[in-house]
């Protein structure tokens, strides 16, 4: 398995899986197979925070100084920077009220506060964030977009901004309680998106948002939403970026009866501009019957691709549903309604979270939690699959390898610093709530949970790993968990 290199940050990560494409690869220098076997848990680090996390912690290196921080996020609506080393507070900032389950429609989180994981602008040195606050006036739930300081979480000048006004005043109706925020935030271009869909349950009559903030004059807002009600774009992934254009896959659509943006994936320009040619939309020929049966296809974000091999790189696009299919699309050309260039069902299960991605030289591998239809090995519980990517002759998806995991983790990779040793790493969470590490090329496990110091508290189903400063972190409810060989 020869892998492509250049790939990844062994310091600050500044987004949800490491990169704009969301494609889950970091690189650790030395973190070897053999050094991989020695995990467990860093009884140095403190890591208490207040409430429960579904964000991914993200880490801030400080160029000029030794300064390292972990940043987190609670449903508490607290944002904490957590000394690298330690795991102390090094500051904390409470940005109001979260939302108490019983004033929401439906819903499954309760008290209801930053969901989605926030990103990091490494040239402004700020934090950006969406919180569901109770506001103070009796208007009742509202989503407002923050700028932090990283250095001291100070919020910064045109800050907050409330999504529900913003639009308002374009003309645009957007009902901040029957809409929730679960997606990772992205920058690109100096612009912030964030993503929307709607509460556990599908209640009230939401859509499908992305709002873009010009981060020069957060006064300049821009959106999208999907023409269909529903349709949200809810997966932990949220919005993803290859460079030219955003994509956005959303779920399933209510009393559609013509295909109006739901089960789909969405190309989108900077400024949210779309247009209704194939070239820039795919959905699949049964999406109707999806939308019946609540099989989002965006239970799991669009995924670009550069596939390498021989003949170069050949721009694809993976979308992976709730159906247990794999869509493999040309990134060029979405292809409309039915255009995938493969499609092959490639698990037994509902397909959610977010997958991860180690580029080779011959073809692209993706890791993603659920139950391999076409395992090539036998295993006997499943949960953790690994895709083959092939773009010649013709794009292809196979399966490379299945593996025993008990949890509903979202997987990543992790090579040395010379991209040796790829590793790919996934959390039991609501199952066994352990650490898994399992050899990219061929599944055998490197790592398989430790003794009883190692199993976590309080993981949350979708939860992803931060690996960063030979360590890796997990969140769980009230405690981040840091990990070292």
């Amino acid at each position: 398995m020869l892998l492509l290199g250049g790939v990844g940050n062994a310091q600050s990560i500044l987004t949800f899986h490491n990169d704009a494409a969301r494609g889950g690869l970091y690189v650790m220098p030395r973190l070897t197979y053999e050094r991989a076997a020695g995990m467990h848990l860093d009884p140095e680090f403190d890591g208490r925070v207040d409430g429960n996390v579904y964000a991914q912690p993200l880490f801030w290196h400080f160029r000029q100084t030794s300064r390292k921080l972990v940043i987190v996020a609670t449903e508490n609506n607290s944002v904490y920077a957590l000394d690298g080393r330690n795991g102390k507070v090094a500051w904390k900032k409470s940005l109001g009220p979260p939302v108490p389950r019983s004033a929401l429609p439906c819903g499954n989180i309760s008290p209801l506060g930053i969901t989605g994981t926030p990103t990091i602008d490494g040239i402004k040195d700020a934090i950006y964030l969406d919180a569901m606050v109770e506001a103070p006036d009796g208007s009742g739930a509202q989503h407002l977009i923050f700028g932090l300081s990283v250095g001291d979480g100070a919020v910064l000048p045109g800050f907050p901004v409330n999504v529900a006004e913003a639009l308002r005043s374009r003309g645009l109706a957007f009902t901040p309680r029957v809409q929730n925020q679960r997606g990772a935030l992205l920058i690109a271009e100096n612009k912030l998106y964030v993503p929307y869909g709607g509460h556990f349950g599908d209640c009230g009559q939401y859509h499908g948002w992305v709002v873009g903030i010009d981060l020069n004059d957060p006064r300049t807002v821009v959106a999208w939403t999907t023409r269909g009600m529903a349709g949200g774009v809810w997966a932990p992934g949220g919005v993803s970026y290859d460079g030219r254009s955003l994509f956005v896959a959303t779920g399933n659509t209510e009393g559609a009866h013509e295909w109006a943006d739901g089960e789909a994936i969405i190309r989108l320009d900077l400024d949210l501009k779309t247009t209704q040619d194939p070239r820039d939309f795919f959905a699949p020929t049964d999406w109707k019957a999806l939308d019946d049966a609540d099989a989002d296809l965006g239970g799991v974000g669009a995924l670009p691709l550069d596939v390498a091999d021989p003949d170069g790189k050949t721009a694809l696009l993976l979308a992976l549903g709730k159906d247990g299919k794999g869509y493999l699309l040309d990134r060029t050309n979405l292809g409309g309604v039915g255009g995938a260039r493969d499609v092959q069902r490639v698990a037994r299960n509902p397909i959610r979270t977010a997958p991860a991605v180690l580029p080779t030289l011959n073809g692209s591998y993706v890791a993603f939690e659920g139950a391999g239809a076409a395992c090539p090995n036998r295993v006997s519980i499943g949960g953790l699959t690994m895709l083959k990517i092939d773009a010649h002759p013709a794009p292809k998806l196979s399966t490379a390898w299945c593996a025993d995991i008990s949890g509903r983790g979202a997987p990543i990779v992790t090579t040395d610093d010379d991209n040796s040793n790829p590793i790919v790493w996934m959390v039991g969470a609501e199952g066994d709530n352990r650490l898994h590490g399992f050899r990219a090329d061929t599944g055998t496990p490197v790592f398989a949970g430790g003794g009883p110091a190692e199993v976590m508290q309080g993981l949350r189903h979708f939860v992803t790993i931060l690996a960063s400063d030979d360590r890796l972190f997990i969140a769980g409810d009230g405690r981040i968990y840091a990990f070292k060989p």
